[in-house]
């Protein structure tokens, strides 16, 4: 992230995330942020991005694929 406000926003949340104002417990949660903040953004991409995230575990891959959808 570079120039404008995503920049400015960068700079703010990096600062809050060290002095223990701002956590996230997930991606998930770190990417609704931007969103929240930018907009959604190509779907497509989010959704790739999401399934990369995504790890199998000891479940099923039913339960694996409903867990993406």
């Amino acid at each position: 992230m570079q120039g404008g406000l995503a920049d400015v926003w960068k700079e703010n949340t990096l600062k809050d995330l060290k002095e223990g104002l701002l956590e996230y417990e997930t991606v998930g949660e770190f990417l609704a942020d931007i969103r929240k903040k930018f907009g959604g953004g190509d779907e497509k991409l989010t959704k790739v991005t999401e399934l990369k995230m995504l790890e199998q575990e000891s479940k099923i891959i039913e339960e694996f694929v409903q867990e993406f959808r």
